[in-house]
């Protein structure tokens, strides 16, 4: 069974065009985006007010191509896309998304790397991108340089990013404005004239997926891909926006911009609709919470570590003015029911909103509308996107409530991973009619709405599903179930051996303020009833309840369970055999 967007998602009114660059597209009215003079300044820094207007981020990438073009030689007509790729290593920036349609004006390809990253970890991207230079701020100029050097970039091809004023910490090094201010020098660069097809074949992205295991993989991600996402999701939130008269909106740019969900859905998505972002560097409750009050906020792309430390902070929320909340959109990683149904209870007046979505579908698949929220699932559909389930037989699902593995058909699926064949083909598979679907690793279920349109859960990673005597169990269901409990601040479930079950779930747990003084095993054992009392036996914490500092989670809050799997092993394997 295929499974199509509901009847009241709009068509898209015209096809993604594949022919131009992704600036030419956010730049131009005539691809349907708000006008310039009718928009807000696309991005303003959320700590120190500085802000530019659309057209002087339009001029900025300009001048910033004519100076990187003279400086690195390089031409828009000639060589290759990947010998113009340029690494993007930064906290996010008011100049972020610009710098990186500098790189797309020249024909180039951006490469934007985790600002969480070590100096090798870094150093991988940078060498297998195939990298000449690097965009980078003062704060990790020292990772940077380890990186660049090790793989040959040198130092005059490293440029710094302005950071929420860090700049004013001089360096030996040229940053965007001082190439911005010789580009006002130079001659005006040819325009791009690409053919037929070309923004669906040419790398606009280079992203590395946050891998559950191994190094991550680079996926190749299109002018098309991008152009696709941005106006599926335009159409698809618009019947809702339309209905609450919401023309433009202030939102808060706080994920990580180097991470598909803040690079195309808060970044490129934002500014297309003519919103304004609200720019902050990273996370930090106070400064988010002062931000939304002198902004007057109206929606924010979060995700869900960030949620519960909101939840787990009510007192320090109360201190400020969230009126102006409307809605905040949730994605990167599953949110349960409980935690969708404590948001509405803490903060009245806020509606909460999922969606999902991956590196290499570039990026929404689905996204709850708000004239259809339904607790716990991830919405409908966006425009032009099919979607297939098959159970574990390879069999496909063709009644709603049952889980299987997630197929994907999108004009925003990406073209592959690079130098990586053997991968492309595991992942980009073809059905009998030559149809392009994504194999997503995520196990989810279908079930309509008291509306009656399809929504979709993500229930978890295929690899990730604990077995227990044959049952499957899904960590996030447990993990949800788990903060709802007042003692658990944070959690993640894995599974740990059992001789009689084969596998069992085991919870790491950071305990909340409130029981910091009660003893770990008085702690554990109301944890455990509380599972009891609302799972299945199957589902009981049999591994046990383990107390931690922090759990190990990517930028994007995905937990990384593969650290606490290694983690449980070392403690096993240092126990004896009989573990």
């Amino acid at each position: 069974m295929v499974f199509t967007p509901p009847a009241w998602v709009p068509t898209l009114p015209f096809d993604p065009p594949d022919s131009i660059a992704l600036h030419e597209f956010w730049g131009n009215e005539r691809y349907g985006r708000v006008s310039f003079e009718k928009s807000r300044n696309p991005f303003t820094c959320g700590l120190t007010g500085k802000t530019y207007t659309n057209a002087e981020m339009a001029l900025r990438f300009e001048l910033l191509a004519r100076a990187l073009a003279a400086r690195l030689g390089w031409h828009p007509k000639r060589e290759t896309p990947w010998d113009k790729v340029v690494g993007v290593f930064s906290f996010n920036s008011i100049d972020y998304l610009m710098s990186t349609y500098a790189v797309h004006r020249l024909s180039g390809v951006a490469t934007p790397a985790n600002a969480m990253y070590s100096p090798s970890e870094l150093e991988h991207q940078l060498r297998s991108s195939g990298a000449k230079a690097l965009i980078t701020c003062v704060p990790l100029l020292e990772t940077a340089l380890k990186a660049t050097r090790a793989v040959g970039i040198p130092d005059d091809r490293v440029f710094i990013m302005d950071v929420a004023g860090e700049t004013a910490r001089r360096v030996p090094f040229k940053t965007l404005d001082d190439l911005i201010a010789e580009g006002r020098a130079l001659p005006e660069l040819e325009p791009l004239a690409w053919t037929k097809g070309q923004g669906g074949r040419q790398v606009a992205y280079l992203c590395y997926s946050s891998g559950t295991s191994g190094l991550p993989k680079a996926v190749m991600i299109s002018h098309l891909n991008v152009i696709a996402n941005i106006m599926q999701i335009r159409w698809h939130e618009q019947p809702a926006r339309t209905r609450r008269g919401v023309e433009t909106q202030a939102y808060v740019a706080l994920l990580p911009l180097s991470h598909i969900y803040g690079l195309v859905v808060v970044a490129n998505g934002g500014i297309y609709r003519g919103d304004g972002a609200m720019v902050l560097p990273r996370f930090e409750l106070k400064t988010l919470l002062e931000c939304i009050q002198r902004y007057k906020i109206n929606m924010m792309h979060i995700v869900p570590p960030i949620i519960i430390t909101l939840l787990r902070n009510a007192e320090l929320c109360a201190e400020y003015d969230l009126s102006s909340i409307r809605l905040i959109y949730t994605g990167a990683a599953p949110m349960g029911a409980e935690t969708h149904e404590e948001v509405r209870r803490a903060f009245p007046g806020w509606e909460v909103a999922q969606g999902y979505g991956m590196t290499e579908t570039a990026t929404v698949v689905s996204s709850t509308s708000e004239d259809d929220v339904v607790v716990g699932t991830s919405g409908s559909l966006v425009p032009r996107t099919r979607a297939r389930i098959l159970d574990g037989d390879g069999r496909e699902v063709t009644e709603h409530g049952k889980r299987g593995e997630l197929l994907v058909q999108s004009p925003s699926v990406s073209l592959g991973y690079h130098n990586n064949e053997r991968a492309t083909a595991e992942t980009f598979v073809f059905d009998d009619d030559g149809g392009r679907w994504i194999r997503t690793g995520d196990v989810a279920v279908v079930s309509r709405s008291p509306a009656g349109h399809e929504h979709f859960s993500i229930v978890d990673r295929i690899k990730e599903l604990i077995k227990v005597k044959g049952h499957q169990v899904a960590p996030a269901e447990l993990e949800a179930h788990l903060l709802s409990h007042p003692a658990v601040a944070d959690c993640a479930v894995i599974p740990v051996p059992d001789q009689g079950a084969g596998e069992v779930p085991k919870a790491f747990v950071v305990k909340s303020a409130s029981v910091a003084s009660k003893r770990d095993e008085e702690v554990a054992g109301d944890i455990c009833k509380h599972v009891e009392e609302h799972k299945a036996r199957y589902k009981w914490l049999k591994g046990g309840v383990e107390f931690i500092d922090v759990v190990p989670k990517s930028p994007s809050g995905k937990i990384l369970r593969r650290i606490l799997k290694d983690r449980e092993k070392e403690a096993r394997k240092a126990k004896g055999p009989k573990l």
